[in-house]
């Protein structure tokens, strides 16, 4: 692998660190192997793109990071603790804690109006303060006036902005993004990457840590590390400038 421009020192602990990760899966024609042998640390405030050809194991990898499901080799760490030995319960007690998601398909509920949708996992989580912060965060990308619109009366973007107000609404230690423009066109997947990335780097006092899964280069390339797969193995790491050509 290539060296990076990050400035971690040996001495400090990783936020997720996996240990000769590997996942497959049965199949009557034998064990179809998905994920192997990776070996990979990512710190807290950091931007990490995971890129790669579409069947590479970017989207198992998230899912093993974000516990969503578990591998069957090696190991997953989470500030030193043995993430990947958690029972289900265990495992969704942390995510609801510290995790972020955004998805391609923005995943929002359509009886909820874009308010509610923000304010859904703060209340869930017992904020007293859900509805004022919900409506900060819809201020924050743009859409004060669309608070009271439900999904189906959003544009995509629009749609993608309510779901980054409700990912960092809660304030995570990790966002998750698994493709967060791949179904918007040129111009507003420009804008929703744009605001993803403002306001993971404003978030200096409490870091977000944003791991990004992406087959688009240019995207990859505005996260500070770029960690490149191919056929379910890390085959490269580069600094994200080098790909903003």
């Amino acid at each position: 692998m290539s060296s990076t421009s990050t400035t971690w020192t040996a001495g400090q602990q990783p936020l997720l660190e996996a240990k000769d990760l590997g996942y497959s899966v049965s199949q009557q024609s034998g064990k179809l192997v998905i994920l192997q042998n990776l070996n990979l640390r990512i710190h807290r405030g950091e931007s990490v793109a995971l890129l790669g050809p579409s069947g590479a194991g970017k989207s198992t990898l998230l899912a093993l990071l974000a516990g969503l499901d578990t591998p069957t080799d090696g190991e997953l760490l989470w500030s030193g603790q043995a993430f990947s030995r958690l029972d289900e319960d265990e495992r969704a007690a942390v995510r609801a804690r510290e995790v972020g998601f955004i998805f391609q398909s923005f995943q929002l509920l359509p009886e909820l109006t874009a308010l509610e949708n923000v304010q859904l996992p703060l209340e869930l989580r017992g904020d007293r303060q859900a509805t004022p912060e919900a409506r900060r965060w819809l201020e924050r990308v743009g859409l004060s006036a669309r608070a009271d619109h439900r999904p189906s009366q959003l544009s995509g973007g629009e749609q993608q902005r309510v779901a980054i107000a409700r990912a960092f609404a809660s304030r995570p230690a990790v966002l998750f993004a698994d493709e967060p423009t791949g179904n918007l066109d040129a111009d507003n997947g420009q804008k929703v990457a744009d605001l993803l990335f403002s306001l993971n780097q404003e978030a200096t006092q409490d870091p977000v840590t944003l791991v990004l899964v992406t087959h688009d280069r240019k995207l990859a390339g505005r996260c500070q590390r770029i960690l490149e797969l191919e056929a379910g193995q890390l085959v490269s790491e580069t600094a994200g400038e080098r790909l903003d050509d």
